[in-house]
């Protein structure tokens, strides 16, 4: 039975126990347990803005086990395989999901190591959750014989103000914290969704097959009153698969119970997470970064010359975000007509590309689809609409590349993934780290397109930042503004 009604955020954040303070302690003895143990870390994440939370890290966009086998190399063990399916349809989203952790198990198991996998994806809860969780459930069984015992639901991007209490799943917007059920996120058009309570989430997406009762709960109660001895009371209860939501709004309860997973999978238990970013970095047990600026962005030096920005995603707040960046002047504004795409018109492509490739000998430019969304006749439809102009960006940047942009933007899940990939050739590249604490990460390719090796490119989501972020952004890249 689905909860009747929510209690209002101001009443709910008001009851909360005190958070647990900020603890390099509890970091130290998460990297401590990891290294103990040979633990490497598996992020199949559905687009390429699950890394905004953590740093030296490397992503794969390819299903290559020896571009895994390099990614987990690196100091923090982790490899994020960009799988892009909130893209793809049901069943080509569980056959890369398949093909991704069966590679990710088997670079592992060479390595005499155990890896942990993260189904990442939206703070907003969009994507083909049971599907991407039973898929993985499934290779488990496959490869090692069982399946695991316990399904961690962790969305919270603290970063972004994606957080959970009472078991609801709140979105800071504006000044407020609104139920997420309540988004204009929960009403996408593929990903649609009514509850904004993670147990009643869960029961919605399984169809009633998982009853609300069915899904356990780790209160803030528990982690703040109880630490990981309280946790691992709970994870002890999870068999067969158990959902379980985990109530999160600061990092300190992120890292409680990250520390007691790793105590508990010691003790011969086995989780999976679908996550948000934020838990990412807290089972890898990073510490925050500072927002990069300068130098950390250019380590090689400054790249001559103009960068492009690239917009796909549609929601109110990056059509804002691209407003305020037009009215502020400096940028070479280009669109591409979105209907002209999707009848096939003329030479829309190839005219765009040129204006692309010029424009950028004079100025940045703003390569952005026309606003006015159009949808298909069903959730699959506006996929793949969603598809064939991702792909026409990524064309007219691929074709844009001999001009040498300093640096690109993709603004957008589907569109900075497709950037990445096809517009500028990313098989494997490190996550310096973000502009902002937490938000907006910068990619430094490794395997590439010639012209993006040394070349920044910054992986903006639709969903975060105010409406001058976009703005802001540009300035840093072109060195004029330094201060975080």
């Amino acid at each position: 039975m689905l909860r009747d009604s929510l209690p209002a955020a101001a009443d709910v954040f008001a009851g909360l126990p005190d958070a647990l303070p900020d603890d390099d302690a509890l970091r130290e003895s998460i990297r401590a347990v990891r290294a103990a143990d040979g633990l490497l870390l598996g992020v199949l994440d559905d687009d390429p803005t699950g890394s905004q939370a953590v740093h030296d890290v490397q992503v794969v966009t390819v299903l290559d086990e020896n571009a895994y086998q390099a990614a987990l190399s690196g100091t923090a063990a982790t490899c994020f395989v960009l799988t892009n399916t909130r893209s793809l349809d049901e069943p080509a989203a569980v056959e890369l999901n398949t093909r991704a952790a069966r590679g990710l198990i088997a670079v592992a198991q060479r390595r005499g190591a155990r890896i942990q996998l993260i189904s990442r994806s939206d703070s907003t809860l969009r994507g083909h959750v049971m599907a991407e969780v039973a898929a993985l459930q499934a290779v488990r069984r496959e490869v090692l014989g069982s399946g695991f015992d316990g399904v961690l639901l962790i969305p919270a991007f603290l970063e972004a103000g994606r957080l959970t209490a009472d078991d609801i799943h709140w979105a800071r917007i504006g000044p407020d914290l609104v139920a997420v059920g309540e988004t204009e996120f929960a009403r996408d058009a593929t990903f649609g969704y009514t509850a904004s309570d993670l147990r009643d989430f869960v029961s919605q997406q399984s169809g009633g097959v998982i009853g609300r009762a069915d899904v356990a709960s780790i209160s803030l109660a528990d982690i703040r009153l109880g630490g990981p001895s309280r946790v691992g009371e709970l994870l002890a209860g999870a068999a067969d698969g158990t959902w379980v939501v985990v109530n999160a709004t600061e990092y300190s309860d992120l890292e409680t119970v990250a520390y007691a997973v790793l105590l508990a999978e010691r003790a011969g238990q086995s989780f999976l997470f679908r996550t948000g970013p934020s838990f990412v970095r807290a089972l890898s047990g990073l510490s925050p970064k500072a927002p990069l600026r300068g130098a950390e962005i250019w380590p090689a030096g400054e790249r001559g010359g103009h960068g492009l920005i690239v917009v796909g995603s549609h929601v109110s707040q990056t059509s804002r975000q691209v407003a305020a960046l037009r009215a502020r002047g400096g940028t070479t504004d280009i669109e591409l007509d979105v209907a002209a795409i999707i009848s096939g018109a003329g030479n829309v492509l190839a005219d765009t590309a040129r204006q692309v490739a010029g424009a950028l000998g004079r100025s940045d430019v703003l390569l952005y689809t026309s606003r006015t969304v159009v949808s298909g006749r069903d959730g699959a439809d506006s996929l793949a609409i969603a598809r064939r102009v991702s792909a026409a960006l990524s064309h007219t940047v691929r074709a844009a590349l001999p001009a040498r942009p300093a640096w690109v933007i993709g603004k957008g899940g589907i569109t900075s993934h497709d950037v990445a990939r096809r517009g500028l050739g990313i098989r494997r590249a490190e996550v310096a780290g973000q502009l902002f604490p937490g938000v907006i990460s910068v990619l430094r390719p490794i395997d590439a397109a010639p012209e993006a090796i040394g070349m920044p490119y910054v992986v903006f989501a639709g969903n975060v930042g105010d409406d001058g972020t976009l703005g802001q952004v540009v300035s840093i890249l072109n060195g004029e503004q330094e201060d975080p």
